[in-house]
């Protein structure tokens, strides 16, 4: 299963994204292609204690769901998922995009951060299926960023 844990699923998804411009078209979803760079950064920036997130999780999120997703080889559902407030940019959560380039640097080098320091996530809860180990917050990392990445096409 791919995983920010693998190098080489690291580098694809880098590629991709690196292919993402700011008139990158959407083809679900209302976020631009600039609003999705800092939603990006900002989903994972709350695996650390700098973004506060709210705790949506229940029993199913917890267990049925939180299997579904993370294990269940199929790509996410288009338009299905709920963002978190705190980090939905359409209703003006998260990061304001600033310089697309700019932007888009801070998220590899949280990406890059992600993958290589077991730091990221430690003891943190993921808001919908609450404790995760690193190895499951890896796992919704690289499917997070794939599900945004189809979303423009990448």
């Amino acid at each position: 299963m791919k995983s920010l844990a693998s190098r080489a699923d690291v580098d694809a998804l880098l590629r991709r994204l690196l292919s993402v411009r700011v008139d990158s078209v959407r083809r679900w979803g209302q976020m631009s292609a600039h609003q999705m760079i800092c939603h990006l950064r900002d989903a994972f920036l709350m695996g650390t204690p700098a973004v506060p997130v709210s705790d949506a999780s229940h029993v199913a999120n917890r267990t049925i769901v939180k299997w579904i997703a993370l294990y269940v080889p199929a790509p996410w559902p288009r338009g299905r998922i709920k963002t978190r407030p705190e980090i939905d940019q359409v209703l003006g959560g998260g990061t304001t995009p600033a310089q697309f380039a700019g932007d888009v640097a801070a998220l590899v080098a949280s990406l890059e951060a992600v993958a290589s320091d077991p730091r990221f996530f430690d003891g943190r809860r993921h808001p919908i299926f609450g404790r995760l180990s690193r190895t499951a917050w890896l796992r919704w990392g690289y499917l997070h960023v794939d599900h945004h990445l189809r979303q423009f096409g990448a």
